[in-house]
């Protein structure tokens, strides 16, 4: 896969590796040099609970990633 670098240095991660990974909007990142190239990863600072449901149960995950941006959407009309 292949990206463009935007003006402000920024990058945009795939969907599918955002899905896979449990990287939700707002949540961070880290990143490091590896060698020639860069390595991205979720960040380890969210709650414990986060963490243990991201490793042991994706669909999970993917069902209150969306009833978060579904309360999310319900905040932003109020």
């Amino acid at each position: 896969m292949t990206y463009r670098v935007g003006p402000k240095g920024q990058v945009v991660l795939p969907k599918a590796l955002r899905d896979e990974l449990g990287i939700l909007p707002g949540d961070q990142v880290d990143v490091a040099r590896q060698g020639d190239g860069l390595l991205v990863r979720r960040a380890r600072a969210g709650s414990r609970l986060y963490r243990q449901l991201a490793s042991s149960d994706l669909d999970l995950l993917r069902d209150l990633r969306v009833e978060r941006e579904r309360e999310a959407a319900k905040d932003a009309e109020r």
